[in-house]
């Protein structure tokens, strides 16, 4: 609900700041006093359009502040806006801000931060409807009717099995879509992929093996090179000659040396176990290198044999990836896509099967829904007419159309027919109204504008007041056309209001004001040549002048009519 509003610089209003609490507030004061110009900055702050010449004059600037206690029916969509957009502070309020200023800059606000005008006018959706000069108005949205009408009907838990069902369909349908359009191609795709898996396969690729090759083409392509280093090595560590003899023999001799040192000084046994080992490793290299000689070969035809297994996997490479385990990937995607293929008529028919046995369930699922809102629709009508008449409306009409259109890929009706369907159900809803006999129903947007309209409202909102998950409702001169008789009915209809609204009003009635739990008097004064609003919380004494007033003079007689008024609207409140 709106608990605080603060106003400044906008047209006649210099500064002001409104408290707000629960219940009906009621707005009075002559008229040009300014009692409109509140509701103009609520629609500006909940992002209605607005510029320039609604700064006040003299001034640079207009701002206009709202500061809203969020109710659990609107916590939820308005967070997900707010957390979207990082913006939400305080999990149980929300503040909205417009400034206008006078070079044509127009500045919004929510929580202090500036936001785009969209996401101020889609949070203040969810928090007021304004009915006044200009609309702001859910009741005039129809893509609201058929929520209304659910929530008046109580349809949630065939809403949530139709969906259920709805869901799923549409998963089948993708997936039906998706393999008629490969099955356009099939035929050229099975021949590539058939010829990918063919190739890959018959590579036999093996992972690692071509670090492998490349080692043994290295080998291959300088055998001669390495025969030759590893004879040359052999040669100084075996075979020696008269000028130069071989290492081996040359560490015998050490190590027969050093052997016969350490008999005769044991503290250098070191030394001879260092020469014992060294000599070891010599006969090892020694080994290890003729073994390596014997294994190097001049064998040309192998070289080039491991050059065309490079070149092939070098080529597949090029094709299907950067190593041999994503060639084989491919090749396994590939053999994947190629039994989908060959599959693909028999998962064809069976989602078709599965297609139409949830188109069958979706049909009665979503006839057993439209029967409940067509009942439930009969219930809101008379419901409805029975408020118009309170609201001395009498003879005028409401109806809830439904309408379906045919679609050859619709839902099967039992008659045969097909219709288009969506998550919703069967049908579109528009709420129509006829308010004098023989005009003929119309849409609620095409109605009159005036006090007509808004009783209108009023019924609809006293109606739907359990469906209606808007916590603040605004009605700026509902009084219009109508006297002081149904000025009791439309007040106490608005006190009803109460039980599940936060309720704002601009009355000229005393019978409708009377009901008010906040009372503010708007007045307009003029001070050093400038006009200037003021708004003032009344009680007592001086809310009962104020009734007084609204009805002629204030006099000993109109003051005991307007008492007379507040014992009523009291009476009525206390015993409904």
């Amino acid at each position: 609900m709106l608990n605080e509003l603060r106003i400044e610089n906008f047209a006649i209003i210099d500064q002001l700041e409104l408290q707000f609490g629960q219940g009906l507030a009621v707005f009075t004061g002559e008229t040009g006093a300014g009692k409109s110009i509140i509701i103009d900055a609520l629609e500006t702050v909940l992002g209605n359009r607005a510029d320039t010449t609604l700064i006040r004059s003299g001034s640079e600037r207009a701002s206009v502040e709202a500061t809203f206690a969020l109710s659990a029916a609107v916590r939820t969509p308005i967070h997900a806006l707010l957390e979207a957009e990082d913006l939400l502070d305080d999990p149980n309020y929300v503040t909205l801000g417009r400034e206008l200023r006078a070079n044509g800059r127009n500045v919004a606000r929510v929580n202090g931060r500036s936001v785009n005008l969209s996401l101020l006018h889609e949070i203040g959706e969810y928090l007021v409807d304004i009915h006044g000069q200009s609309q702001h108005l859910s009741l005039l949205r129809v893509r609201e009717h058929l929520g209304l009408l659910d929530g008046f009907a109580d349809t949630a838990e065939l809403q949530d099995a139709y969906r259920q069902s709805y869901k799923q369909l549409q998963t089948v349908r993708r997936e039906l879509d998706a393999l008629r359009k490969n099955e356009r191609d099939a035929a050229r795709r099975a021949d590539l992929l058939t010829y990918q898996v063919e190739e890959i396969d018959g590579a036999h690729l093996k992972i690692g093996e071509e670090t492998d090759l490349r080692e043994e083409r290295t080998r291959l392509a300088n055998a001669e090179g390495l025969a030759n280093l590893s004879q040359q090595a052999l040669e100084h560590l075996d075979d020696g000659n008269p000028e130069s003899p071989a290492i081996s023999d040359l560490l015998g001799e050490v190590v027969n040396a050093l052997n016969n040192l350490a008999r005769i000084d044991a503290s250098q046994a070191n030394l001879s176990a260092q020469a014992n080992t060294i000599f070891e490793e010599t006969t090892d290299l020694s080994r290890a290198l003729r073994i390596y000689l014997e294994g190097v070969e001049f064998n040309p035809k192998r070289l080039e044999q491991v050059e065309e297994r490079l070149d092939l996997i070098h080529s597949l490479k090029r094709k299907y990836g950067d190593s041999i385990e994503a060639i084989l990937a491919v090749g396994e995607q590939a053999r994947q896509d190629l039994d989908s293929i060959t599959h693909a008529e028999e998962r064809l028919q069976e989602l078709q099967t599965q297609q139409e046995k949830l188109l069958a369930q979706l049909a009665e699922r979503g006839l057993a829904l439209s029967q409940k809102r067509r009942s439930a629709a009969e219930q809101l009508a008379q419901s409805i007419e029975t408020e118009l008449d309170d609201l001395r409306m009498a003879g005028a009409r409401f109806q809830v159309d439904f309408a379906r259109r045919p679609d050859p890929q619709g839902i099967p009706l039992p008659e045969g027919e097909r219709v288009t369907f969506d998550a919703t159900g069967l049908e579109s809803v528009e709420f129509l109204v006829e308010t004098n006999p023989g005009e003929g129903f119309k849409p609620l947007v095409k109605i009159a504008s005036g006090g007509e309209t808004a009783r209108l409202m009023l019924a609809l909102k006293n109606v739907l007041a359990q469906a209606d998950h808007v916590p603040t409702l605004i009605f700026d001169e509902i009084d219009q056309g109508i006297g002081g008789r149904v000025g009791t009915v439309v007040g106490h209809k608005l006190w009803q209001l109460t039980n599940r609204h936060q309720v704002l009003c601009i009355t000229h009635l005393p019978q409708l004001a009377a009901f008010g739990q906040q009372h503010f008097q708007v007045q307009k004064q003029i001070e050093d040549g400038r006009t200037t609003t003021s708004v003032t919380l009344i009680t007592g004494e001086a809310r009962l002048n104020e009734l007084a007033q609204m009805l002629g003079e204030v006099s000993l007689g109109t003051l005991k009519s307007a008492q007379e008024i507040l014992q009523s609207a009291q009476n009525l409140s206390t015993h409904p």
